[in-house]
C-alpha cells in the first residue's frame, strides 16, 4: 500500500523494469543496512523505481515528497530524533510505520536539509527502520552544505537513464537481451546481429529517459518521444536558471549548450574556446562542476600512463564531457533514423559523436570508471578502464564497420597491453589481440574474459 499524494506514479501503462531494483533488494536484506541515499538527475526514474520496489517488497510505503508538500518540512524542525520523526509522520500520514514492514521515502530531500541530517540518527539510533532519501539536486546540496551530510552513516546509490539492456526489457525483448550477454561472454558471432543493430540505432534516438522510452513503446512515434525529450531538456534549463546559486546561470547554460558542438568535432576533448572566444577554465570550471553534481554530464579524464590504478595518472584538467543520455543528445541534433544509419556517410562525424556518447552512457550505467588516452600525434583511445580482473583495457569506438583500431594498437604496443576491445557495427569476433564487440553489447563488456 502506497501512502502518498503521488499515487499516480503507477499510472504509466508501460512498466519500466530497472537494474536498480536488484540493488535495492540487496540493500533491504543487508545485515549492515544503513539509510539509503539515491542520487541522479531529474527524470531518470528515481521516484518510480523506489515506489515500485516499495510496493513489491513492503507491506506499505510512506512517501514524503518535500516538493509536493512543503508542510512536511515542519516535522523536522527542532529535534530530529528519529522516533519522534516516525511518530509525527505516522500521525500526519495516517499510517503505522513498522520497522521492516514499512519503507519510508524522503523525496526531493534536498529541499529539507534537516531530513538529510536526520539520516545519521536513523543509522545510529533507529537502524531497524527502512529509510530511503532521493533527490535530483542532492549533489549541489552535499557540496554547499557539507556539514549536514551524514558521512559514513548512509549507503549511496546513483541512478542514471536506462541502459540499452533495460531498453530491451522495456520493449519486451528480454530473451534477446539474454542472448546478447551469452554471445558476449563466449565471443560468438550473433545470428540476430542485424536485428540487434537496428534496435541500437533506434536507441540512439529514443535514449534511456524513462518517459521517452515509455512513450516510444506506447506509440512508436518519434515525434511523441521528441516532445518528451524537449520537455526534459527545458526542465534542465529551468534548473540551471533557478539553482545555480553563486554561479552565473548564463555561463552554466553556455557550457550545457556547447556540448553538442564539443562532441561533434573530430577531437572530442572538451575545449573552453568552443564555449566562446577567450573562455578560460578558471571561469567555467565551477559551471562544469555544477553540471556534474546534478548528474547532467559524465566526465572522462585523460590519463598519462596505463599503470594501475588508472586514477593515479588522471589529468582532471584534460577531460571529455558526455551528456547523461544519448537520446537527449540526438534530440539536440534533431537527428532522424536516416542520420544514424551507417549508409549515410554525410553524417559520419555526427554518428561518431552519438556512438561515443552512447558507450560512455553504457559504461557509466555499469559503474565503470572510464578514462581516455591520447598522444601529441593525435592518436587517441576513446576509453580506458580496468576490468574486473584488474586488467587495463583500451576501448576504441567506431560507429560503422571501418575498424582499423590503430590508436588502440599504438596504446597496446606502448604499454604492452595484451588485449584491446573495439566496439563497432561489426559482429562479435576476435583477431590479432582485438576483441570485437558490437555496439549493442557495450553494456555487457563486463562479460568479457580480460
Amino acid at each position: 500500500m502506497l501512502i502518498s499524494a503521488y499515487d499516480s506514479i503507477f499510472a504509466r501503462e508501460v512498466p519500466i523494469r530497472r537494474k536498480v531494483e536488484e540493488r535495492l533488494a540487496a540493500w533491504r536484506q543487508s545485515a549492515n543496512r544503513k539509510p539509503l541515499i539515491v542520487m541522479g538527475a531529474r527524470q531518470v526514474g528515481k521516484t518510480y523505481s523506489l515506489l515500485r520496489f516499495g510496493e513489491a517488497s513492503y507491506a506499505n510505503v510512506v512517501h514524503v515528497d518535500f516538493a509536493e508538500n512543503e508542510r512536511m518540512a515542519a516535522i523536522f524542525e527542532g529535534s530530529i530524533d528519529p522516533r519522534r520523526i516516525v511518530a509525527l509522520l505516522s500521525e500526519r500520514m495516517g499510517v503505522r510505520i513498522v520497522p521492516g514492514e514499512t519503507l519510508v521515502v524522503f523525496d526531493e530531500v534536498q529541499r529539507c536539509p534537516e531530513a538529510i541530517a536526520s539520516l545519521k540518527y536513523f543509522c545510529e539510533q533507529a537502524p531497524d527502520y527502512h529509510v530511503v532519501a532521493a533527490g535530483s539536486l542532492l549533489g549541489i546540496t552535499v557540496r554547499q552544505r557539507n556539514a549536514l551530510f551524514p558521512v559514513g552513516k548512509v549507503d549511496m546509490l546513483m541512478m542514471r537513464p536506462l541502459d540499452f539492456e533495460e531498453y530491451l526489457w522495456a520493449l519486451g525483448r528480454d530473451n534477446l537481451a539474454a542472448l546478447v550477454r551469452e554471445a558476449c561472454a563466449g565471443m560468438e558471432r550473433f545470428p540476430l546481429h542485424d536485428d540487434a543493430m537496428e534496435l541500437y540505432y533506434r536507441y540512439l534516438l529514443v535514449g534511456g529517459m524513462p518517459e521517452a522510452v515509455s512513450r516510444w513503446v506506447e506509440s512508436r512515434q518519434m515525434e511523441d518521444v521528441r516532445s518528451v525529450q524537449r520537455a526534459v531538456s527545458t526542465g534542465y534549463v529551468v534548473d540551471i536558471a533557478q539553482y545555480t546559486a553563486g554561479l552565473d546561470a548564463a555561463m552554466v547554460l553556455s557550457v550545457w549548450q556547447s556540448l553538442p558542438r564539443q562532441l561533434a568535432k573530430e577531437n572530442t576533448k572538451f575545449q573552453y574556446a568552443r564555449i566562446r572566444t577567450g573562455a578560460r577554465s578558471k571561469d567555467y570550471a565551477p559551471c562544469i562542476e555544477w553540471l556534474r553534481d546534478v548528474g547532467l554530464v559524465e566526465t572522462v579524464a585523460h590519463i598519462t600512463d596505463a599503470a594501475r590504478p588508472l586514477s593515479a595518472f588522471a589529468e582532471p584538467q584534460n577531460f571529455k564531457l558526455y551528456l547523461l543520455d544519448t537520446g537527449l543528445l540526438s534530440a539536440l541534433y534533431n537527428a532522424t533514423m536516416a542520420d544514424v544509419m551507417p549508409a549515410q556517410d554525410k553524417a559520419a562525424t555526427f554518428r561518431g559523436a552519438l556512438a561515443e556518447n552512447y558507450v560512455a552512457q553504457q559504461l557509466a550505467a555499469a559503474g565503470v570508471e572510464a578514462y581516455y588516452w591520447g598522444t601529441a600525434s593525435k592518436s587517441e583511445v576513446e576509453f580506458v578502464y580496468e576490468s574486473k580482473s584488474g586488467a587495463v583495457v583500451p576501448l576504441e569506438v567506431k560507429s560503422g564497420k571501418n575498424v582499423g583500431a590503430k590508436s588502440a594498437r599504438a596504446f597496446a604496443r606502448k604499454y604492452e597491453v595484451p588485449c584491446m576491445v573495439r566496439v563497432s557495427a561489426k559482429n562479435f569476433g576476435s583477431e590479432g589481440g582485438v576483441m570485437g564487440v558490437p555496439l549493442y553489447a557495450a553494456h555487457a563488456l563486463d562479460e568479457l574474459s580480460l
